[in-house]
């Protein structure tokens, strides 16, 4: 019987995730919109002594600059309100603007508020305010994560504020310009212990020089990707969208893998190793796995990357 995506999203199922960021995630969805904005700072606070994060580009910020700027100028009280409004998802026009950009803008834009709340120019939490018990707890579990699943958990919570995009309509999403891929001169090419399937090590090396063109022809037409905590992204076209959306200048440090025959002349890959962000650079490594099905023709059918559990779990290449 051949594959089908559920079917193929069932490969290595030992491989152990970090199911804490998604429950972290849900936790803090559930707390009032201050104590969500007061965690956050005490988070953005608190990670900047061991994580630093790096300045986001002048690409990034000139699709938020009108809207820092008008936030920049409103009273104390607005700026404030205007926060709670994307916490909330509330339907007012900042927030259907935050809502179209992608995940680098709205990166950008909560790190340059957390500059200026820092410097007193953007209403900061209140000295004197005290989380909830249930704020609390949540806080508590971010800072007992590794520093990969803690930017994850800080990341998602950000990316989902704003309006509810499936509520718009038909919009045109607002994201950075697609950098051009790496000269052949300067791309390096990767080593996995274990692996010396060319599709696997074409996919890492594109990957690393945003050739995200000649990558996605290493897919069958109905290939599928399933990003970390999320669903299968179905078809050459979205998955291609996913890349130059979410995957600029992501640097794969693959380490190990195991390649076995599944059924039908298929083949299973199970990759482990680190991927740095723009975000971070070489500060934080996230342990990820990447679980690859390949047809009889070397194709790829699906791909899964994982957030792994912990750094041990980097040796689990079991099937």
């Amino acid at each position: 019987m051949p594959f089908t995506i559920e079917s193929a999203r069932g490969i290595f199922p030992n491989t152990l995730t970090a199911d804490m960021v998604p429950a972290t995630i849900a936790r803090f969805n559930q707390l009032s919109a201050e104590d969500q904005l007061a965690l956050i700072w005490f988070a953005y606070l608190e990670m900047g002594k061991s994580i630093t994060v790096a300045a986001p580009g002048a690409a990034n910020m000139q699709f938020a600059e009108s809207t820092l700027n008008e936030i920049r100028q409103m009273t104390t009280l607005e700026q404030t309100q205007v926060m709670c409004d994307l916490t909330n998802r509330a339907d007012t026009p900042i927030c259907r603007t935050y809502a179209i950009w992608s995940v680098n803008i709205k990166l950008g834009f909560w790190y340059r508020l957390g500059e200026w709340m820092d410097q007193g120019i953007v209403a900061p939490i209140p000295k004197e305010y005290k989380l909830s018990a249930n704020a609390s707890a949540v806080l508590q579990t971010i800072r007992s994560l590794d520093p990969g699943q803690q930017i994850t958990v800080l990341r998602n919570t950000v990316v989902d504020m704003g309006y509810d995009t499936s509520k718009l309509g038909s919009y045109t999403p607002v994201s950075e310009p697609v950098e051009p891929p790496k000269e052949m001169s300067q791309r390096t090419r990767v080593k996995i212990e274990g692996i010396d399937n060319p599709v696997v090590l074409t996919y890492m090396d594109n990957m690393n020089a945003n050739d995200f063109d000649a990558n996605i022809k290493l897919f069958l037409p109905d290939g599928a990707l399933q990003p970390p905590f999320q669903k299968p992204i179905v078809g050459t076209d979205a998955i291609l969208r996913f890349f130059k959306e979410e995957c600029q200048n992501l640097q794969l440090l693959p380490e190990r893998g195991v390649s076995e025959p599944a059924e039908n002349g298929y083949t299973q890959v199970k990759v482990t190793g680190k991927v740095q962000t723009p975000w971070f650079g070489a500060s934080v490594g996230m342990n990820m796995a990447w679980r690859f099905l390949l047809d009889s023709q070397n194709k790829i059918f699906f791909v899964a990357i994982d957030l792994l559990a912990s750094p041990q779990e980097l040796l689990n290449l079991v099937r």
